[in-house]
């Protein structure tokens, strides 16, 4: 299938202020694009891209008083196939993850997971380790939060947002995030875009969405703890330990959101 993608995003600057972007798909996805991704910054300011220690493709600018628009707008090939179900797969003995790996075990800026590990092994421990473990934790995080917009926020960590139980996709991935780790299986936190396609439409505007990976038999496995259900068409922008690495936007500065509209649609393939 066709996903067409894109974005009209701007931020206000009372000065001259750097930002870091991550508005670009992953390297892994870029093969999949159909048409370039046409980014575009208004006014026009010099930028460049680099790679970050977890592979997401960034920009760096300087942003000029007052207002600073960045739009995209492309085609990317998906294969039209829901999020695969690692029914039996096992979990990795700790002493057998590859070195590159146990960061994804370690608490981290929105997973703490000394505050919640009694929590986990006290839910968890008596159910079979890997693939039933984790949808254990991922039932809970889903039935533990209420989906709701207003009450979003962005410093809302794991442990505030199992208090809380209130918050929105990225509270619902730290928190299966952190229960993952607590458990001993590596967890890491993905966003991207995300339509309604093969569900019906969701009345919530339209955003980026946040979801996680865990790695089970020697593979990474996606898991939804939101919507709690395989789905389709998920086009990854950014991986790594918590929202603070894979946040769209940066500033160094002060930076008001002005605007922030994201399309996501499956449209007829005519190739």
């Amino acid at each position: 299938m066709l996903i067409r993608c894109g974005y009209d995003i701007a931020f206000e600057c009372n000065a001259e202020t750097p930002l870091l972007l991550m508005l670009h798909v992953r390297p892994e996805r870029q093969a999949d694009l159909r048409t370039p991704q046409n980014f575009a910054v208004t006014p026009g300011v010099p930028f460049r891209h680099y790679h970050d220690g977890f592979g997401n493709f960034c920009t760096r600018l300087v942003a000029l008083p007052g207002i600073t628009r960045f739009t995209a707008d492309f085609l990317i090939r998906d294969g039209g196939l829901p999020d695969p179900i690692p029914a039996g797969a096992p979990q990795t003995a700790v002493d057998d993850l590859p070195d590159a790996l146990i960061v994804f075990l370690l608490g981290s800026r929105y997973c703490e997971t000394d505050k919640l590990s009694d929590l986990a092994w006290s839910l968890f421990g008596n159910i079979p380790p890997g693939w039933e473990r984790v949808r254990a934790i991922a039932q809970y995080a889903h039935d533990r939060i209420t989906f709701s917009y207003p009450n979003a926020r962005p410093d809302r960590s794991a442990v505030e947002g199992h208090n809380e139980r209130i918050g929105v996709c990225r509270d619902y991935t730290h928190l299966a995030v952190t229960l993952c780790r607590c458990m001993n299986i590596p967890a890491r936190y993905c966003t991207g875009y995300l339509g309604d396609i093969g569900v019906p439409p969701d009345p919530s505007p339209m955003d980026f969405s946040a979801w996680f990976e865990v790695y089970l038999g020697g593979m990474w496995y996606t898991w939804d703890a939101r919507h709690n259900a395989p789905r389709i068409g998920r086009i990854l922008m950014g991986r790594g330990r918590d929202a603070a690495d894979v946040a769209i936007s940066t500033a160094f500065g002060s930076a008001k959101l002005a605007k922030f509209e994201v399309l996501t649609e499956e449209i007829r393939d005519v190739a």
